[in-house]
């Protein structure tokens, strides 16, 4: 079962709306659907690195064996837990990490937005209220984003920054720290984003989980509570 691969980028190629690489690992070449935003960023060359890290999902079938691939191990584990839901193939599984973040999904569970998930190819109205009723229990008690809160927090415009802090939420929690934790760094992350903007520096996720790391190793004793 192949759960992790590194390796040398070969091909990119795209099938009707299915995103694929090709990774030369010791002399294998591995066939790997990946999600389209990193697809399009190999595409654009917007990663210019050609040692490629995917988390792999295997999944052995009679005639075949599929490998998907994903930049970070919390995409890899949420497309698993699609899958798990009866009725959810592979495809619908990256079809709903193609058009929305794990954070846009969990707020879509969160709300009961049924219309949103509907709006996947191939999810109709029973298997939206089966994947909201399912992935509701599975992380009532993980991966939860208070989207209102973040929204009183965090008055930002810009969506992809947006999307860099939820990512930022995601990321930390599956780093086992605290809620508590998380939302008292929030204003910290917030006030460093006003200070870069204002200084028309780029912002990059790699900076803000810098930040939030280097806070939280040296202050953790402050903000437990």
């Amino acid at each position: 079962m192949i759960s992790w691969i590194s390796g040398e980028l070969i091909e990119i190629w795209q099938t009707n709306q299915k995103f694929f690489v090709l990774i030369n690992c010791q002399g294998l070449g591995y066939e790997i659907q990946v999600l389209e935003s990193f697809f399009l960023k190999l595409k654009t060359n917007q990663i210019s690195n050609k040692n490629i890290i995917l988390w792999i999902k295997h999944i052995k079938k009679e005639d075949s064996d599929l490998l998907f691939g994903f930049k970070s191990k919390d995409q890899k584990n949420f497309f698993i837990e699609i899958l798990n839901i009866r009725g959810i193939g592979s495809q619908i599984g990256m079809g709903i990490l193609n058009k929305f973040t794990i954070s846009e999904v969990i707020n879509a569970i969160n709300t009961q937005n049924k219309k949103l998930i509907c709006s996947v190819p191939g999810i109709g109205q029973k298997m939206s209220e089966r994947l909201i009723l399912e992935l509701k229990s599975k992380f009532k008690n993980e991966l939860q984003i208070d989207e209102e809160k973040c929204k009183d927090e965090f008055q930002i415009k810009d969506n992809e920054i947006k999307k860099m802090v939820a990512d930022l939420q995601l990321t930390l929690t599956s780093l086992n720290y605290s809620k508590n934790e998380i939302k008292r760094l929030l204003p910290i992350i917030n006030k460093e984003i006003d200070s870069l903007t204002k200084k028309d520096k780029n912002i990059s996720f790699e900076n803000l989980l810098n930040l939030a790391m280097n806070y939280l190793d040296n202050n953790s004793s402050k903000i437990v509570g």
